[in-house]
Order: structure tokens, then C-alpha cells, then sequence
């Protein structure tokens, strides 16, 4: 079974023209990952592939060294942090050595301050992206969707944590199974931990209760990814239905987090786009609202962004109008809440909340309300993670999946600014560019109705990229037009300088379209590799290359979900 595997991972690699990733899938430490890992590196090397390990963590398992001897190791990156001496992988050498396969494991691990990137899983996109295919290990705790699920169950707070979409973009992923009877055999022969460890793991992680729930969860999990995979190319073709998911939120909200998990999976076996939506009132503009609400509102829309979510931000004295607003305009099937925060008797007796008048004014919109009511358990460690200094929680992007956005584009549509520019001049001359030579459309219809998008809340977001968008009367087809700045756009406030704005135009009498349009260049932007390549293109014909070429190479070969027993 593992040289069928190896020789599917072997034919890939040959035919593929960019880093590939396989990753090992279990649902805890000592199931076998990291040794079926440098089992196939071994095979792989005997076929003459050109095989390194880029990172290796024993855990002092003895059988796992053994295993990793033969194989030729990238040196580790020695660094002190806060007197701590400790060893990263390096990537700079694993880059300079290019090998054809890096085998690195622990893919949700967080990386020492000032390292290349804040996470191992962003150094692995790096050596995907210079062409060399990796391997790697991952246990089904780690996804960010399944935080809560995972705290729910087995009452463990997991610190590490990677996007979903790191997974939903593997080439393979390999579900390395055992039973949880096997599993603490070996734990009682000393096999995944010393003498002194055992028992303390028996009586908290290692419960043969939490073994069920973990392994229930990753066959969940791996069933998920090969329907969604099996749906994927039906759903590209498929026109928009009315079942978009999202997330209404809170600046003062308790657990927006937990609601943007539940969003992010319920869109997930959906197949749909979905949408974070935070409705900005007057006592929350960011010259009244004070510093601490502010960071926490920053942090929920930074995570709304790694789950894959469109994050929106709309302006609106009424909450519950501008949010049914939104999902009329947007085809929301699905919106999701929190638990309303208690208010005194006198006052649902004048005033009725937000969430009983969504569930009153809706019409045709399921509105899902989830108990955010929930106490903070106190933290505990994952067994595989050993004590480290604090590591602060980095912002993580998303890297989404390939949009066929190059047919929409045309060199005439694409401005580079070199200098600073001013936002009023970015969507103009874009708007320009959208409509030049179509003769559908009158020039003053796009500014008028892009400029009442933009009273309603900007599209100009912090995570460097502008999505402005709007419906027009009158056009045939969807327009695209992008622009890219050098050096930002000056009379925006924003996280992240603008580096990328896509102006979409869409038909007035098929909302639909706007909504695959918008999905598909919202997923693009979130691409850290297309990201780097339009930074350093410097004609409109190297960026629609770009497009093209990142497009052809991510869906260039099918992506495979394998099952070992």
C-alpha cells in the first residue's frame, strides 16, 4: 500500500512544473505520521528522486531516528529568544539546496520571532513556490475551523493553528489511522513518550474517550475534503445559488470567533462563498470607539480573513436592516449570530433586539443563532507540544485556490501606479479603464453607483487588497479592471498599504454573476503566491502572464485524498 502511494507521489512529481504538497493526516501524536513520512522519503530516494529533510522532530522516539538515518538533513537554524537558545528549520538553506522533495514535519508549527515567516506552513509555501514538493505532518487538531470543536469535546485548547484552506489546497492528503486500542499499546510500551510522561497522558489527552472523538473528527474531516474536491469542478461551472452564508458581527460581540469557525465549515459543505459582515454605527466610528474595542474588532476581522471569509464593513445607524440589506444584495441564504447579550426587562419591552427582528423581517433566510455564551476552559497544552517561551499569535493569510480571472482581463483594463495615488484617482481611472471601447455604459453610471458602494462601507481593506464593486444597468457581461500600487494609496488608512484593486463591474439584472466575479477575484487576492508575482510585474501583459501562468500551475494536476487503515 505505501509503494502504490509512493509511486502516485512520484508520478506527480515528475509531471508537475511547481512544489507539490502531500501531507500526512492523523488525528494524534504517535499514530505514525512522521514514520510513513520518512518511509516514503526512503522510497522515493531508491527511485533516484533527490530527497532531504527539511525538518524532523523525533520526540525521542527512538524507532523514528533510526528511520531518518540513510536520509540526507538540512542543517537547523540555531536562535535565541529571550535567553532561550532554540533550532527553526532554515529555509534560506533548504532554497539554496533545492532539493526535489523536502520532507518537513510539524506543518502548524509557530516560528521564533523575526524568523522568515510567523508560521512553518507559510516557510512550506516559500519551498512550494521555488518548485520543490514537500511532504509533510499534520494532526486534524490544528485546523483553525475545528477549534472550538475540538475544545468542545475534548476540553483542549489547541495553540497552534493553521487556515483550513492549507489543507483544502494539498495535492494529497493521507489519513495515517490506527485504532485507539493500538494507540495506547504503544504509549504503554513507551513507543510515543519516556516512562515519566505515560501516565500523566493516559489520564488527559490520552483518554480513550478523546482518541475516539479526535479520530471521529478527521474521518469527518478527510469525508469533507473528497466531497468537496469531487464537487469542485461542478460548482466552478454551476450559476450562483441564493445559499451564501454569513456572519453577522459585533464590535463588542462575546466569541466572534466561535461564530466564524461555525460560518467557515457550514460554507465549506455548502461549496459557497460566505461573507463576514460588521455594520458600523455612528457611537463606533474610529474617532469615538475606544482602543481596546478597536483591537478586538482588528483581531475578529484579521481571523474572519484567514477563515476565508469576505469581510465587509458597512455603515448603518439600523444594525438589522443594513445587514438584511446586505443579504438581499449579496444572495445570503444563511445568516449567522450570536447569542444576544441580556438587556434589562424595561428595555425589550420598547425595543426589540437585533437578533429578534432578523428572525421577524427576514423572508426566505434561514438566520442561525449559536450560543456564544460559552466559559473559557482553562488552557492545556497538546501532548506534542513541548514548553517553549510565549510566542505571540500571528496574523496567518489564507492562501485560497486557482479562479479562472485571466478571461475577464485585457491590457487595457490594467494600471500600475508607481507612486502614491489617491483613492478618488484609483477607482476613476479604473472606472475609465473598465468602460473605454465597451460603448454599453456611460462613465458617470459606474462613478456614481461605485461612489454609493463606497458611502456604504469601504472596500478598501486591511489586508492590503480593494474589492470595489458594483452593479450597473445596462452591461452584458462582467467587467474586471485591476490596478496595482507601489507605494499605496495615500488617503487611505489601512493595516496594510493597498497594493491591489480589483474594480468589478457586474450586470444589474444578474446578480448572480457579481457573486461568482467577486468569489473568484476575492480568492485570488488572498493568494500569497500570485501576491508576489504581481509585485513584481511591471506591464499589464506580465500581469495577466501571472494570472495565467499561477492558474495553470495550481489546477494543472488533480489534487488526491488517500486512506490508510
Amino acid at each position: 500500500m505505501l509503494e502504490e502511494r509512493a509511486e502516485s507521489f512520484l508520478r506527480m512529481i515528475r509531471r508537475a512544473e511547481r512544489g507539490r504538497l502531500k501531507v500526512y493526516l492523523g488525528y494524534c501524536p504517535g499514530v505514525g505520521k512522521t514514520y510513513q513520512m520518512l518511509q516514503e522519503g526512503h522510497r522515493l530516494r531508491e527511485e533516484g528522486i533527490d530527497v532531504v529533510v527539511g525538518y524532523l522532530e523525533t520526540h525521542g522516539r527512538a524507532e523514528t531516528a533510526k528511520l531518518a538515518c540513510g536520509l540526507e538533513a538540512i542543517p537547523r537554524r540555531r536562535v535565541e529568544y529571550r535567553g532561550v537558545p532554540l533550532e527553526e528549520m532554515d529555509v534560506d538553506a533548504v532554497l539554496a539546496r533545492k532539493p526535489q522533495v523536502a520532507l518537513i514535519d510539524e506543518l502548524a508549527h509557530t516560528n521564533v520571532p523575526g524568523s522568515r515567516n510567523p508560521k512553518r506552513y507559510q516557510d512550506v509555501q516559500d519551498i512550494l513556490a521555488a518548485g520543490i514538493h514537500v511532504i509533510t505532518t499534520l494532526n486534524v487538531q490544528h485546523l483553525e475551523s475545528l477549534y472550538d470543536t475540538v475544545e468542545g469535546t475534548v476540553h483542549v485548547r489547541v495553540r497552534e493553528r493553521l487556515p483550513d484552506s492549507v489543507i483544502a489546497e494539498a495535492d494529497q492528503i493521507v489519513n495515517v489511522d490506527v485504532t485507539t486500542e493500538d494507540l495506547l499499546k504503544r504509549l504503554q510500551e513507551g513507543k510515543i513518550y519516556k516512562a515519566d510522561r505515560i501516565e500523566a497522558a493516559m489520564g488527559n489527552y490520552f483518554k480513550t474517550s478523546n482518541l475516539e472523538k479526535l479520530r471521529e473528527l478527521t474521518l469527518r474531516e478527510l469525508a469533507s475534503q473528497i466531497d468537496l474536491r469531487r464537487r469542485e469542478a461542478l460548482e466552478e461551472e454551476r450559476t450562483a445559488a441564493p445559499d451564501q452564508v454569513m456572519v453577522a458581527l459585533s464590535s463588542r460581540g462575546p466569541n466572534s470567533e466561535m461564530l466564524l469557525r461555525y460560518a467557515s465549515r457550514l460554507a465549506g459543505r455548502l461549496n459557497r462563498n460566505w461573507y463576514a459582515v460588521y455594520v458600523q454605527t455612528p457611537s463606533e466610528e474610529p474617532t469615538v470607539i475606544d482602543a481596546h474595542t478597536q483591537r478586538i474588532l482588528s483581531g475578529t476581522l484579521t481571523l474572519a480573513k484567514q477563515l476565508g471569509a469576505m469581510v465587509f464593513t458597512y455603515k448603518g445607524e439600523d444594525i438589522p436592516a443594513t445587514i438584511l440589506r446586505f443579504a438581499k444584495e449579496y444572495r445570503v441564504g444563511t445568516i449567522v449570530v450570536g447569542t444576544p447579550t441580556p438587556k434589562p426587562l424595561w428595555k425589550t419591552l420598547w425595543r426589540k433586539t437585533t437578533v429578534e427582528r432578523l428572525i421577524h423581517e427576514a423572508r426566505g433566510i434561514n438566520v442561525v443563532i449559536l450560543d456564544t455564551r460559552k466559559e473559557e476552559p482553562p488552557e492545556i497544552k497538546t501532548p506534542q507540544e513541548a514548553p517553549a517561551p510565549p510566542i505571540p499569535e500571528p496574523s496567518l493569510p489564507v492562501v485560497p485556490g486557482a479562479s479562472p480571472l485571466s478571461g475577464f482581463l485585457a491590457p487595457e483594463r490594467i494600471v500600475i501606479w508607481d507612486q502614491p495615488v489617491e483613492k478618488e484617482v484609483v477607482l476613476r481611472t479604473l472606472a475609465e479603464a473598465a468602460v473605454s471601447g465597451s460603448g454599453e455604459v456611460a462613465l458617470a453610471a459606474v462613478l456614481t453607483n461605485i461612489a454609493k458602494r463606497e458611502e456604504q462601507g469601504s472596500t478598501f481593506l486591511n489586508e492590503g487588497v480593494a474589492l470595489p464593486h458594483a452593479r450597473i444597468e445596462g452591461l452584458r457581461r462582467p467587467v474586471v479592471a485591476v490596478g496595482l500600487t507601489r507605494k499605496g494609496v495615500s488617503d487611505v488608512s489601512t493595516e496594510k498599504p493597498i497594493e491591489s484593486v480589483f474594480l468589478i463591474l457586474s450586470p444589474e439584472e444578474a446578480p448572480e454573476i457579481q457573486i461568482q466575479v467577486l468569489g473568484q477575484v476575492s480568492r485570488a487576492s488572498r493568494n500569497r503566491e500570485l501576491a508576489r508575482n504581481l509585485g513584481i510585474c511591471r506591464s499589464p501583459a506580465d500581469v495577466i502572464s501571472a494570472f495565467r501562468d499561477w492558474e495553470t500551475l495550481v489546477g494543472a494536476i488533480p489534487r488526491k485524498t488517500e486512506f490508510k487503515s
